[in-house]
């Protein structure tokens, strides 16, 4: 099937919210958010916009993550493209090479205030192609009490796979509970899961000159050390996506997770058991803390004739002021450090290992074909876990796949 037909395929169900009727001379900016509601911050964010920009009105339409991206795509490819998207930044290399979106360079000084590798999330032949609106890292959650009636130090959580590895096994010996979450369903963040480990052992899928370094010694620790402690998960991991496998730990039937830093309000509402958070473990070839760093974007496409005024209406959005009043209390990690990072390490000590993650971390793989992509790393975490393939023969013929989405 060719790109684009593909892209066409599936039907998309949207719900529709507007930030105001427009009248008939004014140029309308079409802006499909993803998700179940629109962010009230944004739709405040679009009326101030438009009280800046008079001639101009913002129409939001809200259309959930399973179809999003194949909605702003298939109309773009039809020739009916929205102005304005908030899209997962794994698609921006696809739309940047099919001529649908619109460069985005970013200053010298803009690029300084983002966390390290933040802009690396959007950057692909030498420049921008979106603007990061939402961060996320990961960091290491562990059932202190779970730890206790293993035998092991509740207040000493691993620091290395393989004392992950050996926790994980004497919570599942002694206490009969899985000592680990492994993620590996048939959904994107069974890659993502996959990635943290890989980040924290200094690896990499694709390289700085576009090279796929996929089947590395450093990957080869991580996929190993996942497959060695997936004898200690849950039962029927391929069946578990990480929201699933994180209420699996809410409910204490779990030892340790990696999660996001919303788990941690979770956990304190819910109030069933002790538990802590710490940097993910390292593995052998680590050089400090790392994590995979996730964005999503802003992404302005080609053919509206409102181009400029959207790119205008994404730098406002998500410039430093703005962006802060969006990521407060929805969980994420602040694109960029201040004063608003600084008043959060002072309130919760839990969150730093999500700061500290961003050290050695980095970004999500840009590809041609970010399905394809998602589709042949989650067949390699499957194959390991499962006992179907062992870790060296994945990681090369998944390595392999790969070479067609450069």
């Amino acid at each position: 099937m060719t790109f684009h037909k593909r892209l066409m395929t599936g039907a998309v169900v949207a719900l529709i919210a507007s930030t105001g009727v427009a009248l008939a001379e004014d140029k309308v900016l079409q802006f499909v958010e993803c998700g179940d509601t629109p962010s009230p911050v944004h739709v405040d964010l679009a009326k101030e916009w438009e009280a800046k920009n008079p001639g101009f009105k913002v129409s939001m339409e809200v259309v959930p993550w399973g179809q999003c991206q194949d909605k702003v795509t298939q109309l773009a490819v039809a020739g009916n493209p929205v102005a304005l998207a908030y899209v997962g930044s794994r698609t921006l290399k696809q739309f940047a090479s099919n001529d649908l979106i619109v460069e985005m360079p970013m200053t010298a000084e803009q690029k300084a205030s983002y966390y390290p590798y933040v802009p690396e999330t959007v950057t692909f032949k030498g420049t921008q192609w979106g603007r990061p609106v939402a961060f996320s890292t990961k960091a290491f959650y562990w059932n202190k009490d779970l730890f206790k009636a293993a035998g092991l130090d509740p207040e000493n959580p691993p620091k290395t796979f393989a004392e992950e590895i050996a926790a994980a096994k004497a919570i599942k010996e002694k206490t009969g509970i899985a000592g680990f979450g492994v993620v590996a369903k048939t959904f994107d963040n069974t890659m993502h899961q996959f990635l943290h480990w890989v980040y924290s052992n200094n690896g990499q899928v694709i390289d700085a000159d576009g090279n796929i370094v996929l089947d590395s010694k450093e990957n080869l620790e991580a996929l190993t050390a996942l497959k060695d402690i997936s004898a200690y998960a849950e039962e029927g991991a391929t069946s578990y996506e990480q929201n699933e496998v994180r209420q699996i730990f809410l409910d204490g039937k779990l030892g340790m997770i990696q999660a996001s830093y919303g788990a941690a309000g979770l956990l304190t509402k819910a109030n069933k058991f002790a538990w802590g958070v710490a940097p993910l473990p390292l593995g052998p070839s680590a050089k400090g803390p790392g994590t995979l760093l996730i964005t999503d974007s802003l992404a302005v496409f080609k053919g509206t004739g409102v181009e400029e005024q959207a790119k205008d209406l994404a730098e406002y959005m998500t410039n430093p002021e703005n962006q802060v009043k969006y990521e407060a209390g929805t969980g994420l990690t602040p694109l960029r450090p201040g004063k608003a990072v600084d008043d959060m390490l002072a309130a919760d000590a839990n969150f730093k290992p999500f700061i500290d993650g961003i050290s050695y971390g980095g970004p999500e793989p840009l590809l041609t074909d970010y399905v394809g992509l998602q589709n042949v790393m989650i067949e390699l975490v499957q194959s390991v876990v499962t006992g179907k393939a062992a870790p060296a023969d994945a990681l090369k013929k998944a390595a392999g796949e790969l070479e067609q989405y450069k």
